[in-house]
């Protein structure tokens, strides 16, 4: 697939994605961005910003399978992954696949449910595949997790750890549209009394699963010179040496950066990676990976704050390709 297609087809995705979920522009360019590297994403935002019409419309954009799993504290592993019954007629255990063989599953509120139900789908996500019984049950080669969590409610909540957290390519964050994009909300419905808003209804298919395996494959294929893959270790480096950081960001968080930056070079419809491909990647695959000090915490100071301080410490790499 040439690059030019590749941007063309990112560039469709991202505007009927807009034209549903208004005033959500960032975010829907980093979920675009990770659909193309091929990774999962945590979508962090308030009720009521439309997260669950956003992955539901890019299911139906990609023509793909879409299944929900609300996590609630009752949720057992088995409800998510799937389980072996006994069938009497033949004497054999029949695997009984669960939600999770789906193509974009969006795995709502993930905090609301114990870490043992969490940490069966977070296997499943790194492995791309379910084991139960020694027996592997591989999942579709198109697959697609958002998992969503409310940011402002923590009771009755069990916080992913670190080490989970890490499994997400990025941490997306939606946050409150502006006054423009909320007037544009208002009269997407107000010839209705419909929550749903009109430009969601009827939305055609614009992409089938192969052509987003095609983009990834030419995505893979973007070049990243020496001078950027020396900024990208730089910026993790610097991360762990910030007067605000207990932990900073992994080797896995280097490779994630390159990936995602190599992701955005594609979309954009260019076959190399620029340094503002890594500064504009950084804040979405890091931001989950950084343990701010407490101090730093109680001063209201946020992970996105420490890494655009990181981004202006490190030295961008000059003389790289226009």
């Amino acid at each position: 697939m040439e690059i030019e297609k590749v941007h063309e087809m990112s560039a469709a995705l991202e505007q009927r994605l807009g034209t549903v979920v208004r005033g959500q522009g960032q975010p829907i360019r980093d979920l675009v961005v990770a659909l193309l590297a091929g990774g999962h994403v945590l979508l962090e935002g308030p009720p009521g910003l439309g997260k669950t019409l956003l992955v539901r419309t890019i299911a139906g954009l990609l023509r793909a399978d879409y299944k929900r799993i609300q996590f609630t504290p009752d949720l057992m592993p088995a409800d998510v992954t799937g389980t072996t019954i006994f069938r009497p007629k033949t004497g054999e255990f029949q695997f009984m696949p669960g939600p999770l063989f789906t193509q974009v599953l969006l795995a709502d509120e993930i905090n609301r449910t114990p870490p043992k139900t969490q940490a069966a789908l977070l296997e499943a996500m790194q492995e791309r595949q379910v084991t139960l019984d020694g027996r592997s049950h591989a999942l579709p080669e198109l697959f697609l997790v958002v998992a969503t969590q409310n940011p402002i409610e923590f009771e009755g909540t069990y916080p992913l750890p670190e080490a989970q957290l890490d499994r997400f390519f990025m941490k997306v964050s939606m946050s409150y549209p502006n006054e423009v994009a909320e007037r544009e909300i208002l009269k997407e419905h107000v010839a209705s009394l419909e929550l749903e808003p009109s430009a969601a209804t009827g939305l055609e298919p614009i992409l089938g699963s192969d052509d987003v395996l095609a983009m990834r494959s030419r995505a893979a294929g973007v070049f990243v010179e020496d001078s950027v893959q020396e900024y990208v270790v730089r910026i993790v480096r610097a991360s762990r040496d910030h007067r605000r950081v207990t932990l900073g960001a992994s080797s896995r968080a280097a490779v994630v950066l390159m990936f995602a930056a190599k992701a955005a070079a594609a979309s954009s419809g260019r076959d190399f990676v620029r340094p503002d491909d890594v500064k504009t990647m950084a804040l979405a695959v890091l931001r989950h990976r950084l343990i701010l000090r407490p101090e730093v915490e109680v001063e209201g100071i946020g992970a996105d704050q420490v890494i655009a301080d990181l981004l202006g410490m490190v030295e961008v790499p000059r003389g790289t390709p226009e």
